[in-house]
């Protein structure tokens, strides 16, 4: 039964716009009930099919939440002083976010209208694919990466193009570049790569566009930049302010370094009439005003966050060099988090921390992402990590062969 016969129905038995006084009263509840069962509304097939994003499992009092790569660090106090001032709800948010947008093209030096804000980069990635895709299009991305990509893609009405990860858990730009066609309108490119890891090389990725179409738009997701370590590291705004790149964006978000996960603020820097497509295809007003508060402070107080960053890589370094020692052939961890390849033995692993009070991110089938958190958490992970790969089975991807 089509919608309109649903509402033709209703109309009849008394529901529609019409029904007043002297109209027929309503059949009981369990006659609607049955008609919305019966015919459910039609949902895009591969909408239906398609499990909703699930976010890292939260955490009880009484254990350590290293399941979405936050920062474990509480606000500053300049933050949480500014989000005091800006307690007022009743009254919409600047929906351009114009203050936040000319503070990052100063710090950038480009101009507002390269800069574009959003509720977090993930949102702006959304409306990137929705304003370059639809149906019969494709979208190339590595895989395993951030999870949110292939749902993204076919939210969008478009088909994802998944290119497995090389050795060592990282991109392979060549087999990329190999997959794109004349359907595809966007690349990601996830560096440090979430879940594993490593990063892409500036002159790999320097390469890898002058292999694509000039006109391909290309992502660039640097959501963990500021924790890396590796000078070799891809810089996107180094890439547009260089031999110049019009077809690229850069993603980055103040969720990770600058600790403002709840508040959900992310921006984009890229060619005008990109951003301005992303624009177009954005929820209106869904920044807040505390974000762009949150946002503006946290800019203005970044030595001390900076000073927060060195901290967690270097606590990063030393949990992923215990790792190593243990005998985890651990990919290179150039985010806030580090990569357990556990295989199908996954999910019991990640109920062995979830028992000693470590709640991590596992993939079933593929791994376990363990963010950096406290340094009280350190020596959990360790402890816990040391005795799974015990139980690995020789030559299995998590260990390292003798």
């Amino acid at each position: 039964m089509c919608i309109r016969q649903i509402h033709v129905n209703l109309a009849q038995r008394g529901w529609g716009a019409g029904a007043g006084r002297g109209a027929r009263r309503p059949r009981p509840a369990r006659t609607l009930r049955r008609v919305t069962e019966d015919a459910p509304v039609r949902i895009r097939p591969e909408i239906a099919a398609l499990p909703p994003y699930r976010q890292g499992k939260q955490a009880g009092a009484d254990a350590f939440k290293l399941s979405s790569n936050e920062n474990p660090y509480e606000p500053l106090p300049a933050v949480v002083e500014a989000l005091r001032r800006t307690v007022g709800v009743n009254r919409y948010p600047d929906a351009a976010a114009t203050r936040l947008r000319q503070a990052l093209a100063t710090r950038f030096q480009v101009t507002p209208d390269e800069v574009h804000v959003g509720a977090g980069s993930v949102a702006i990635l959304s409306q990137l694919m929705l304003a370059a895709a639809g149906p019969g299009d494709e979208i190339v991305y590595a895989w395993r990466s951030f999870e949110a990509y292939p749902g993204l893609v076919l939210v969008a009405g478009a088909t994802p193009i998944e290119v497995p990860l090389g050795p060592g858990a990282r991109h392979d730009l060549d087999a990329m570049a190999a997959a794109v066609t004349e359907r595809t309108r966007a690349v990601i490119v996830c560096s440090p790569n979430n879940p594993t890891g490593p990063i892409v090389t500036q002159a790999e990725f320097d390469a890898f566009l002058a292999k694509v179409p000039a006109d391909l738009l290309v992502i660039l997701d640097e959501a963990y930049a500021e924790f890396v370590t590796d000078p070799e590291a891809v810089d996107g705004l180094r890439t547009l302010g260089g031999a110049g790149h019009p077809n690229v964006v850069v993603l980055r978000t103040f969720s990770k370094a600058y600790g403002l996960a709840g508040l959900r603020v992310g921006y984009a820097i890229g060619h005008h009439r990109i951003l301005d497509a992303a624009r177009s295809a954005a929820i209106p007003l869904s920044v807040t005003a505390q974000s762009e508060e949150a946002a503006l402070t946290s800019l203005g107080a970044e030595d001390e966050l900076r000073g927060r960053v060195r901290r967690i890589a270097h606590r990063r370094d030393g949990l992923a060099a215990g790792l190593r020692a243990q005998g985890w052939d651990l990919p290179d961890a150039q985010g806030n988090f580090v990569w357990l390849a556990t295989g199908e033995q996954t999910m019991d692993a990640a109920a062995r921390f979830e028992s000693a009070g470590l709640i991590v991110r596992p993939f079933a089938g593929d791994g376990i992402r363990i963010s950096v958190g406290e340094e009280e958490s350190v020596e959990k992970v360790l402890q816990i990590a040391a005795s799974i790969v015990e139980d690995l089975p020789d030559g299995h991807a998590g260990r390292r062969l003798p």
